[in-house]
């Protein structure tokens, strides 16, 4: 590795050489705050060299460009590894000053000397190379015609509206001096030696770098780890033919995703939901992996291509493509995976599926998982989806249902059922049998309780009872309470002296309630009337209703006991699983967790801390606020960790810059908002006017958070500071 200073116009005027920006590289991104501070520099030097009193003439360093270089023929190809922001910032304002001329001369100056290059591989000899994204507007405006609308032409019309401006307000500055101006502007180039043994990857330095200070995805950083040290014209031939139609285009915003579900089901274990936090480790563990199972990047691309219809399958709502040629299996799969993914939301069992449809697309190991099997596991998933869901249990999915990834092959053999698989899980991952579904559904306040699933729910008995699919995701069907939420005077006649007893037990209770198209229309109508109504209604479920002469505190428990064993029988288990203690009565769980496990939020949500364990020492807690407290307590008692690090950087730890706070501060906010006043906490477990003696710089610790948003702060802490996941437990009740 060498570095040179130059000015950014020796850079990009050498005659033999051209740039290349990799294809995959981001597209051009600087708006107009980016490229008015450039004019600004610009316009500041050239204000300089007017200006008869300055002697020592300013100039401005405009960072750092990263190259390898690479020979082409006779000419030099520059790869820019890190910097193409500033070289087509560059190149664009100069395409702005030509387009500005009038003078022939002056334009083929710009033209030969930044522009073309008469040893240039590409196309209309143009010397730079832009990403796949930028090329066609970039060369269209090089070559003097309309480019389409987008960043590139919004950066060359605001140039040509500044360099305009500047001509009008100040006639005396010259297209002379915009070119010494770009003479002044340097920039520290490092070249990147190509010789292995020298150890300068340039994938090592484009990870350290950002660009524009925006963080590197995940799928950023693996895109790049796989093409970047390959021959240019390689990158652009994977990246154009491969990566980016049959991966990025496919994909979009969900490509990190994939990566950290597909690397999960390659490893068979939980890996930490991506975020800005923990990418580059995310990372590090994607690479290694690649590393230790391919022979090389190329086997990796082809393993990999092939699951991303698979996740575009799950990831996508409605599906277009044909999952199975069988026209009856594929409708029916299709509804399964939207069932699991997008009405229940079930994010921890991507990977598992992910695995499954790879055994139903390919034949693995000479095994091919049939539209049967793949069918009845989706549903038996569906079913122990919904049940935890109604009893509130999410506790340990994400962690452990990836664990259960191995076993896909004995499922596709047909040596094992999803149903034996899943109630074999410890406790709090159980399958929830009949008795306890009965016990749950006979009390709960379904339609406040479930909002998230009930109109599925409900739908899907729907559709078992009549073999007819229910479209209950429109919103014109909705959930009727047969009792009204509102009372009349002719509903408390039909429900007797105990009306408000009734109500009050009732009112959301799924015997009271049944879908309609029409709730609006018969709102809290007498019952008779609202029969009437339901009787042109098409969906089934209205017979166990209008066949009654009367809505009173037997009929909605009749009408509940129906539409719970309706539902058993929509989320049906096997014979032998109905009555049993689905799950693992041998093995003993352990009631405590890591704010760095990747469901510690759900392991936190809807549980009572008691202990926290930070590396030897226990400290008695009684509440999530009380955790966050004296988490912070202990580092800031502790000389080994700065605290002065967390009160400086509470927007990025926290996400407000007002977690933390002296007296000083607080009371001033609190004159403004009485209601912080129980918000704030001292190390103590004090709010404010339980202090004897408030000093100004006393502390005091934003408290008012839910669980998950405690276990958040916590685990930034700890990533921050590089806290192993087992230095800070969190110990049940």
């Amino acid at each position: 590795m060498k570095t040179e200073s130059h000015s950014i116009n020796d850079v990009l005027a050498k005659n033999a050489t051209s740039f290349f920006i990799p294809p995959f590289q981001r597209a051009y991104a600087w708006g107009r705050p980016e490229i008015e501070r450039y004019f600004s520099d610009i316009s500041r030097i050239i204000e300089s060299e007017l200006d008869s009193k300055q002697h020592d003439k300013l100039e401005h360093f405009f960072g750092t460009v990263v190259i390898k270089e690479e020979q082409a023929g006779f000419a030099n190809k520059s790869v820019v590894v890190d910097g193409q922001q500033r070289l087509t910032t560059t190149l664009i304002f100069l395409i702005a000053l030509r387009d500005s001329e009038t003078d022939s001369i002056k334009q083929g100056f710009i033209t030969q000397n930044y522009l073309t290059n008469n040893t240039s591989s590409f196309q209309d000899k143009i010397k730079l190379k832009q990403v796949t994204k930028d090329w066609e507007a970039y060369r269209a405006l090089v070559n003097k015609t309309q480019p389409a609308s987008g960043i590139i032409s919004s950066a060359y019309q605001l140039l040509s509206k500044l360099i305009n401006e500047k001509k009008r307000l100040s006639p005396e500055v010259n297209f002379e001096h915009y070119i010494m101006a770009i003479q002044r502007i340097n920039v520290a180039v490092i070249f990147l030696d190509e010789r292995p043994f020298k150890g300068e990857d340039p994938q090592i330095i484009f990870e350290t770098l950002n660009s524009l200070g925006k963080p590197l995805t995940l799928s950023d950083l693996v895109r790049n780890f796989v093409l970047l040290n390959m021959e240019s014209k390689k990158q652009s031939e994977i990246y154009e033919k491969i990566w980016h139609p049959k991966i990025e285009e496919i994909l979009n915003d969900n490509t990190s995703k994939f990566f950290r579900d597909y690397l999960q089901y390659k490893k068979e274990s939980s890996l930490k939901v991506v975020s800005d936090n923990n990418t580059k480790e995310l990372y590090q563990q994607f690479k290694d992996f690649v590393e230790n199972t391919f022979r090389d990047h190329n086997d990796f691309i082809n393993d990999i291509v092939r699951f991303v219809k698979c996740y575009k399958w799950i990831t996508t709502e409605v599906v277009n493509e044909t999952i199975s040629p069988n026209n009856i299996n594929d409708k029916d799969l299709k509804e399964l995976l939207r069932n699991i993914f997008h009405d229940i939301k079930a994010e921890a069992f991507k990977p598992f599926v992910l695995g499954l449809l790879e055994y139903h697309q390919y034949t693995i190991k000479e095994i091919n998982l049939s539209d049967e099997i793949l069918i009845s596991t989706l549903k038996a998933i569906r079913t122990y989806l919904i049940r935890r869901r109604i009893i509130g249990l999410t506790q340990g999915e994400n962690k452990n249902i990836v664990t259960l990834c191995p076993k896909i092959e004995g499922i596709a053999k047909g040596s094992i059922s999803m149903f034996e698989l899943l109630a074999n899980m410890p406790y709090r991952l159980r399958l929830p049998n009949d008795s306890e579904m009965q016990i749950v559904l006979t009390s709960m306040n379904f339609y406040e309780g479930l909002k998230k699933y009930s109109k599925f729910i409900l739908g899907k008995i729907e559709e078992h009872n009549t073999k007819v699919a229910v479209d209950f995701r429109n919103p014109k069907i909705t959930i009727e309470h047969i009792m009204p939420q509102t009372m009349e005077d002719s509903w408390e006649v039909e429900l007797g002296e105990n009306f408000n007893e009734i109500l009050k037990t009732y009112l959301h209770n799924i015997g009271n309630l049944i879908l309609t198209e029409f709730n609006s229309e018969i709102g809290n109508k007498p019952f008779n009337e609202k029969k009437r109504k339901l009787k042109t209604s098409s969906l089934n479920n209205r017979l166990d209703v209008i066949n009654r002469t009367t809505w009173n505190e037997q009929s909605i428990k009749e009408h509940q006991a129906n539409m719970i064993n309706w539902f058993l029988d929509s989320f049906p288990l096997p014979e032998q699983f109905k009555e049993r203690a689905n799950w693992n009565t041998q093995i003993i769980e352990n009631n405590s967790f890591s704010p760095l496990d990747s469901d510690a939020g759900e392991m936190a949500e809807g549980n009572k801390p008691v202990e926290l364990h930070i590396q030897v020492d226990v400290i008695k807690v009684n509440s999530w606020q009380d955790v966050f407290i004296k988490f912070l307590k202990y580092l800031k008692d502790n000389p080994d960790f700065d605290f002065g690090f967390i009160l400086d950087n509470q927007l990025e730890l926290f996400r407000r810059e007002e977690t933390i706070l002296k007296w000083s501060a607080l009371k001033d906010l609190i004159e403004t908002n009485v209601d912080l006043s129980t918000r704030y906490k001292t190390f103590d477990g004090k709010v404010w006017d339980k202090v004897k003696e408030l000093q100004d710089d006393l502390l005091f610790i934003h408290i008012n958070i839910s669980a998950s948003y405690c276990i958040n702060r916590i685990a930034n802490v700890m990533d921050k500071f590089n806290m192993p996941e087992n230095s800070v437990k969190i110990k049940l009740r």
